[in-house]
């Protein structure tokens, strides 16, 4: 028996040489992804099981559908102070976790799939899992579903190192997480898939799909088991779509909802400007700025405790059409404000759910006053509201395929596709144009990440020049003599810059290389390294965007 033990041991440790030193084979990389999904699965399930507990303790309501109605229940005072303890805590939290005090959200997980190999920073991913819990449980107006996808990153750039896993696998595995945490949030199997491939990886690869989708269904399993096999929200039964005749009202809808998304997202970046005006004016710590961002909310709560939390109550009242059209008006305009506290408080959250309650309530006011217009040629109200929330959703995420995919698969409804699917492309194509593509692309534009433009945009970001130029002293080299005459005449780059910034001076002096130095301290001479040649640079450049097309046609 020991021998066998012995033996079993040894397999085991040759299985995991292996792993690290060839990566994985297509069986067991497909074991693997299974694997990501189920503890991916289970850390989105625990997630949402605990905001439900804290919930509950905070507001005495356990079910994420009903917190405001719990709310309303509360004295005033107790709706002010929780949002005000909650941000102080997560500001405490960020403070002490994380170097910038910002909470890590969907975009970091792009960026980490364009730039680092599928990796993201898990300490910090850690810490703003556990501080985005803390906001929606106190009352933040924001969603579940960006922190669960960083959280799920986490996991997979965790077994990414372990297994010294290449760009490719773990791009491939970082989808397979995020795949599971969406079918999780949202008990959306397909959707959950195309989210990972159309948002995370920006691209639709052969070699992607099997392994998204295994882990996508193993998601998908854990939720029905857990959960339940029902869709977050249930629409009233017979909403008739006049089908030839309304479309072109689902079309106006569709440019009604771009607009809509775009106030949405630059309100969310006005806010976060004004906010870090403030801070930088004030001299306010950063730990305090989330609790600043609870008081106002708590303040707004008070009269309208239907922006705080996920939104799912109000969201849900307008699909079944139980919301007067100035109360719809008033919520959405409110939820827009409480959404820009919140995000711009660095409290934590994602912007999916609110932009599907702001999608609802726009098209809830749209079907009002298209059906009252035109009662006779109109259908429900509430496909307006449907078509409404995917459209906002599309537009904000730049996901038109995978919203629309959720959106239905969160309804169960499939009789009013054409609807949602013309609203969702009008709005989404409009919406793209007046921002960087999506609200995560635009947020990695403000940090000056340029992913919108594609892989041509960010590629030469990536290349160090030290790593291309050629040394001093090597065959092919440049003169030296010319080198340090270039220095004189002010051409030269450092040695630690990137090819983003080498490629504009080949353009502006029209020389064939560039020199490379360190710069000394004043009053000292550069050291000369060697020479960055444009020929090596648009070769490395070449070599890039040739293995970038090679892993997307794959």
């Amino acid at each position: 028996m020991a021998r066998i033990v012995q033996e079993m041991r040894e397999g085991l440790r040759q299985i995991w040489r292996s792993l690290r030193n060839h990566g994985p084979s297509q069986v067991q990389f497909w074991f693997i992804a299974l694997a990501i999904g189920i503890a991916s699965g289970y850390a989105a399930l625990g997630f949402r099981k605990g905001i439900s507990a804290i919930q509950g303790w905070l507001y005495g309501a356990e079910d994420l559908h009903m917190l405001h109605s719990f709310a309303e229940t509360l004295h005033w005072y107790w709706v002010l102070l929780i949002p005000i303890a909650g941000g102080l805590l997560v500001g405490l939290i960020l403070n002490r976790f994380t170097d910038d005090g910002v909470v890590r959200s969907v975009a970091d997980v792009i960026e980490g799939a364009a730039l680092h190999e599928g990796r993201v920073e898990q300490k910090e991913g850690l810490a703003s899992a556990f501080a985005s819990m803390i906001t929606l449980a106190s009352g933040g107006s924001s969603g579940r579903e960006g922190p669960v996808v960083h959280l799920a990153s986490v996991i997979s750039s965790w077994v990414s190192t372990r297994i010294n896993a290449n760009g490719i696998t773990g791009r491939d595995l970082l989808g397979c997480a995020v795949a599971a945490a969406v079918s999780v949030s949202f008990n959306a199997p397909i959707a959950g898939a195309l989210f990972a491939l159309e948002v995370v990886l920006r691209h639709f690869a052969v070699h992607a799909f099997a392994p998204i989708v295994i882990a996508s269904v193993a998601g998908t399993v854990i939720s029905r088991v857990h959960l339940g096999d029902v869709t977050e929200f249930t629409l009233p039964v017979g909403g008739a779509l006049a089908f030839y005749v309304e479309l072109p009202a689902f079309l106006i809808l569709g440019a009604v909802c771009g607009l809509v998304a775009v106030l949405l997202m630059k309100s969310v970046f006005w806010a976060d400007d004004l906010g870090n005006y403030v801070q930088a004016k004030t001299g306010m710590p950063r730990w305090l700025r989330p609790a600043v961002a609870g008081a106002m909310l708590g303040a707004l709560a008070i009269g309208f405790p239907h922006i705080i939390g996920v939104g799912y109550e109000t969201t849900s009242r307008a699909l079944t059409g139980d919301l007067l059209l100035y109360q719809v008006i008033v919520f959405a305009v409110l939820k827009v404000v409480a959404v820009s506290i919140t995000m711009a408080g660095r409290m934590g959250g994602g912007i999916f759910s609110p932009s599907l309650m702001v999608g609802a309530l726009t098209g809830l006011a749209f079907g009002l006053i298209a059906t009252a217009i035109l009662p006779n040629v109109s259908g429900s109200e509430t496909i307006y509201a449907l078509a409404g929330m995917g459209a906002v959703a599309a537009a904000v995420l730049g996901a038109p395929i995978s919203t629309t995919l959720i959106v239905f698969e969160l309804t169960g409804d499939w009789q009013t596709g054409l609807a949602v699917m013309v609203a969702v492309s009008l709005s989404t194509a409009l919406a793209s144009r007046m921002v960087d593509r999506s609200f995560f692309l635009t947020l990695l534009e403000r940090r000056n990440v340029h992913l919108a433009a594609g892989p041509q945009a960010y590629l030469l970001s990536m290349c160090r020049v030290a790593a291309v130029m050629r040394a001093k002293g090597v065959e092919g080299a440049a003169d030296e003599d010319a080198c340090w005459d270039l220095i004189g005449q002010g051409v030269y780059i450092d040695g630690n810059a990137t090819l983003e910034q080498a490629m504009p001076l080949f353009d502006t002096t029209a020389h064939t290389f560039i020199p490379v130095v360190t710069l000394g301290g004043e009053g000292e001479a550069p050291e000369l390294w060697g020479a960055l040649f444009q020929v090596d640079a648009l070769k490395t450049y070449n070599r890039a965007l040739a293995a970038v097309s090679a892993e997307e046609h794959s």
